[in-house]
């Protein structure tokens, strides 16, 4: 496939979950499913019976999970069974303009407990089939690739079949719409003018509030949580050394992504089995546990790095500057030799790559065709206008792209898994791969672990936010180091994540590698308080 996955992630482990979420949200595979609400709908075979001659639709067995890559699928074994044909009972529901025959229903269902699906959370049905086949594709890459248009997301409903119409109501379920300024100026001034005048101030959903545009990493980790969750799956797969979500592997990826040495895997290893995220326990991800979460394995790995690179150069704008002063001397003094890494001059040369990359992200987003080929409408009679405006637009876009942009279009590549490329081949930008941290480190007899010159470390958190509070920590960039703020900033552009939620996770990595520190910063602020009382 495309992406590097197998064809048993689509024809075993995803059919299966998407199933499982039929069986459980009481749409099909369970006995009485929920078809309608207020309209009636009947089935046209008697007494449910279906094309195999079986009666109704049994409960999926608990066995009827996914399986592992090359395990046969229980539902594979047996006779497949066939949705039950239904109409409903009123001959003008069944007219083209009425979209799909329980979107109505569908919306309008409020049943505790019971989990709608919606676009953003079938990339999270996604992500939790590649987590259980352990593919080579995390979320990040996941969301990416619908950046880039390889997976189908905002227009999603163009590449349905011509039988399968979208109208009315489907439009709030498939639709994926931007904010603008624009509009919400104009709402803004719509409910002033409203309450100017005495009138009643029209009521507007929240949901139709709610700027709808790029799946967002958070987001989706958690609907990953809540559906795995409301279908009760069972522990998955062990996350084991061998398994490309393994920190140690994920680390690699992301060294040579960044330019880094090659040399930093060595104590990304060792802080990995310092904090124990390495343990297979807390990497695997277990929906029936107390602690219901998953692990956030390329923010997970990332974070690692950047602790590193804090425990190499320190990062507060001094003594990565100094350490780069030695390793130039060094690098001019002995050309013949193995270059010593010079922070100096890998901060230049990746800026102005990432400075380049992140501008043309940017013009990409700003250009992106945000209403599709296939209008959607709400109605029969909003067709012909629907269609009107679409052609009026598509005009405009070309007469705005030949005055404005004239080169030709780019043919689009292939999903990747690495955005930047860096080889000893290209003489336009150093490659730091080879490159040694001679210069940083202590030399050390074999055996032992490696040594940092630098033995000052700051922590990102001082004081973590109490249990009840949303979030770790918080993050404030003029709090830290002009060269931490841009390690943070490469790597959130690479994940398409905030600052903030890459802060965090650096955080909870420096808690668990510096226990003793935080428990003496503890008992010093208890003792304090215990003086003010007294």
């Amino acid at each position: 496939m495309t992406f590097g996955v197998g064809p048993e992630l689509k024809n075993e482990v995803l059919h299966n979950l998407w199933k499982r979420y039929l069986q459980k949200s009481k749409q099909a595979y369970c006995k009485n499913p929920v078809y309608t609400s207020g309209r009636k709908a009947k089935v046209l075979e008697d007494n449910l019976h279906h094309a195999d001659g079986t009666s109704e639709p049994e409960l999926l067995s608990d066995t009827n999970y996914p399986v592992e890559s090359g395990a046969e699928s229980p539902s594979d074994t047996q006779t497949p069974k066939h949705f039950p044909i239904i109409k409903p009972s009123q001959p003008e529901t069944a007219s083209v303009c009425s979209g799909s025959l329980d979107g109505i229903e569908y919306s309008e269902r409020k049943e505790k407990g019971i989990v709608k699906m919606t676009v953003p959370r079938t990339l999270a049905f996604c992500c939790l089939s590649l987590i259980w086949q352990r593919e080579t594709v995390t979320l990040s890459d996941l969301l990416r690739f619908v950046e880039e248009g390889h997976i189908p997301y905002i227009n999603a409903f163009q590449h349905f079949p011509e039988e399968m119409k979208i109208y009315g109501r489907d439009k709030g379920i498939f639709g994926i719409e931007r904010l603008t300024l624009i509009s919400g100026l104009r709402t803004m001034e719509k409910r002033q003018k409203c309450l100017l005048f005495s009138k009643v101030v029209p009521s507007s959903s929240p949901r139709s509030l709610v700027p709808k545009s790029w799946p967002n990493y958070e987001e989706i980790y958690k609907n990953m949580i809540e559906i795995a969750t409301f279908l009760d799956l069972p522990r998955f797969p062990d996350i084991t050394e061998d398994c490309y979500l393994h920190p140690n592997i994920l680390c690699m990826k992301y060294l040579m992504e960044v330019n880094l040495p090659d040399e930093m895997h060595g104590l990304t290893c060792q802080v990995v089995k310092m904090t124990g995220i390495g343990e297979v326990d807390f990497l695997t991800f277990d929906p029936i546990a107390k602690m219901k979460r998953t692990v956030k394995y390329d923010v997970q790995a990332v974070a690692v790095i950047v602790v590193v690179l804090k425990l190499l150069f320190l990062l507060d704008d001094n003594l990565e500057w100094s350490l780069s002063d030695l390793a130039e001397k060094y690098n001019k003094e002995n050309k013949e030799e193995k270059p010593w890494f010079d922070f100096r001059k890998w901060y230049q040369v990746v800026k102005k790559t990432f400075d380049e990359k992140k501008r043309k992200w940017e013009e990409a987003r700003a250009k992106y065709m945000w209403k599709s080929e296939k209008p959607l409408y709400h109605s029969h009679i909003d067709k012909s206008v629907a269609y009107k405006r679409r052609e009026m637009v598509v005009n405009l876009q070309k007469q705005f792209s030949t005055l404005v942009d004239s080169t030709p279009i780019v043919e689009k590549k292939g999903p990747s898994s690495f955005q930047f490329n860096w080889t000893e081949e290209d003489t336009d930008r150093t490659c730091f791969h080879g490159h040694s941290l001679q210069g940083v480190l202590i030399k050390k007899k074999k055996g032992q672990s490696l040594i940092t010159k630098n033995s000052l470390y700051w922590l990102s958190t001082q004081k973590f936010c109490k249990s009840h509070c949303r979030h770790v920590t918080t993050y404030e960039e003029s709090n830290f180091s002009l060269s931490y703020q841009f390690i943070l900033n490469i790597f959130s552009f690479l994940l398409r994540i905030k600052t903030s939620f890459l802060h965090e996770e650096v955080s909870l990595i420096e808690k668990k590698l510096f226990k003793k520190k935080y428990r003496e910063a503890k008992k010093n602020s208890s003792r304090s308080k215990k003086v003010r009382r007294y």
